[in-house]
């Protein structure tokens, strides 16, 4: 029989982990699968499980969590020499990486998606030595999102990183930024720059609407520094998925980029503080084998 384990943040979701983890079990085993179950306690438990999957080259790793369980499974899967294949089970506020791959909100749902045995093949990021799945993001803005309060986000949802946003964009901290890619180098003042792997980004499924999640591409999004009338006005590009047409903002699609600035600014993770600037992003084309709806091609 193949080996699989099932990794399960049983806090996320409201603590909802423990109430589907039976059923995931039982859809592994008639999926052929003789599974383990491991449930995380703290932060890195997750990345350290499926770093241990890799190395005991077990066949499969399904994870439950919200994207900062998703986020951390990937980083112990990514670039090792074994990469099982891989499937998720969405239980946060978000979801971008679910959302992005047309997986199912509902964890039950998502659960019985796996019955398919459908899969494709969809990019990671890298930034410095660790990876992403969705989005890397500087400013003040960006730094929003992981002083967001957890009631806010479960209440608000994905509006709730507006509400910070504008919040912080009241402060207005422009910040100076350079950006070098294959095509050249772009520098200047800047209020935020996003890098999106996918097109789901802090729940919006608009902002970069042109990302796959497997073109081999970084999305960069460098939103110059302007008038908070100016800024505002920018909020419904954001609805309607043409933020990247206006004049104050820098649109690039690349492989890889070198971020840096003479300011001390730290880079956000999918949704996480990372590390301070400079920072080498890039992409890792179709790096990891991922289980989705079979409409999805």
């Amino acid at each position: 029989m193949k080996q699989a384990m099932l990794i399960v943040n049983p806090s996320s979701g409201k603590e909802k982990g423990a109430e589907y983890t039976e059923y995931a079990l039982e859809t592994m085993k008639k999926m052929g699968y003789e599974t383990e179950l491991r449930e995380t306690e703290g932060e890195g438990d997750a990345k350290d499980f499926a770093r241990e999957a890799c190395e005991r080259r077990l066949d499969f790793i399904a994870a439950m969590g919200g994207d900062g369980t998703i986020n951390e499974a990937i980083n112990g899967i990514a670039e090792q020499e074994h990469r099982p294949l891989f499937g998720l089970i969405p239980l946060g506020t978000v979801n971008d990486f679910a959302r992005a791959l047309n997986i199912p909100l509902d964890p039950e749902a998502a659960i019985s998606l796996m019955k398919q045995q459908h899969s494709r093949w969809t990019d990671v990021g890298k930034i410095n030595d660790r990876y992403f799945i969705n989005i890397v993001a500087v400013g003040a803005l960006a730094e929003a999102s992981f002083s967001t309060p957890v009631e806010q986000k479960t209440k608000l949802g994905p509006l709730a990183y507006i509400v910070e946003g504008v919040k912080k964009m009241k402060e207005k901290q422009p910040f100076e930024l350079r950006v070098k890619h294959e095509e050249g180098v772009w520098e200047g003042e800047a209020l935020l720059m996003l890098i999106a792997l996918t097109n789901s980004v802090g729940g919006f499924e608009t902002i970069a609407p042109e990302a796959k999640v497997n073109d081999g591409k970084l999305h960069v999004l460098i939103i110059k520094d302007m008038a908070l009338p100016q800024f505002l006005l920018l909020l419904p590009k954001v609805m309607t998925g043409d933020l990247a047409e206006s004049e104050q903002v820098v649109y690039l699609k690349v492989p890889e980029v070198d971020v840096s600035s003479t300011y001390e600014m730290i880079a956000n993770v999918d949704g996480d503080e990372g590390d301070k600037l400079p920072v080498k992003v890039g992409n890792l084309k179709r790096h990891i084998e991922i289980l989705v709806p079979k409409e999805e091609e």
